[in-house]
């Protein structure tokens, strides 16, 4: 009885599924480094080898397996601070959770904090929550900061006329990634005539990732959330935090 369970074709799809969770979570881990070019090379290699094997390919097979030491040990040098950040994920979590980002209550906290000092104040600020789709090319384009989120820095960072205050802030995780970045703009040129460059941009980055914009104007004071194309202006701080657990909750279903 043991063997026939051992032999059936349910445990070949396990083990396909556990291989492909694993590649994805990988993935997402190295999305928007120089680290994917990387993940992707060892995703050829793999199919490569697959497909030598099936053909009865020899001379290939020999090459590859040859070349299979190489690669692991470049492997484990570039993604060693992943690989680590990973396991002590693993470690504080319960349940099957590798490769993903823990997501901070208080870093949220911050945020929103931040939110209300600047709206109070009359600032504006672009502040965009990175999800599943990395935002390393829009991270480039401003000043790489790479620090745990605090609502003095990023009010701080927002407050003119500081030299990173006519930008967009990235957060990843729970860092601020980068600062002064620069989003594409909204191609619904309609807007053009209702809102202002922010609130374009904010527009802009959710039409092409699945990221979370929040926008303080400068001139109203009033706080707006960017999402999937479409933005909700003239939110509270209970409003923003409304929206923040419908969306996640609605990807957590998805």
């Amino acid at each position: 009885m043991i063997s026939f369970i051992l032999e059936s074709p349910l445990i070949d799809l396990l083990d396909i599924l556990i291989v492909a969770f694993l590649m994805y979570r990988l993935f997402l881990l190295v999305r928007g480094t120089r680290a994917v070019q990387m993940f992707f090379g060892l995703l050829s290699l793999i199919l490569l080898s697959w497909i030598a094997d099936r053909l009865g390919m020899i001379v290939l097979q020999k090459i590859i397996s040859s070349l299979q030491t190489v690669w692991v040990v470049a492997f484990l040098i570039i993604f060693q601070p992943e690989l680590r950040i990973a396991l002590t994920h693993l470690g504080r979590r319960r349940g099957m959770t590798l490769f993903t980002s823990e997501e901070e209550i208080q870093a949220e906290q911050e945020v929103l904090k931040t939110v209300e000092r600047l709206s109070k104040r009359g600032l504006g600020a672009l502040i965009v929550l990175e999800r599943d789709i990395g935002l390393g090319r829009w991270a480039k384009t401003g000043t790489k900061i790479n620090s745990e989120i605090s609502a003095s820095l990023l009010e701080s960072i927002f407050t003119p006329p500081g030299p990173l205050h006519d930008g967009a802030v990235i957060i990843t995780g729970d860092k601020i990634s980068a600062a002064a970045c620069i989003l594409p703009n909204t191609e619904q040129t309609e807007l053009g005539y209702v809102l202002g460059t922010r609130h374009r941009a904010a527009i802009g980055l959710s039409e092409v990732s699945d990221a979370i914009v929040i926008v303080v104007s400068e001139e109203s004071r009033a706080i707006s959330l960017a999402f999937d194309g479409k933005i909700k202006r003239g939110l509270s701080i209970s409003d923003i935090t409304i929206e923040l657990t419908n969306i996640i909750s609605s990807s957590a279903k998805k």
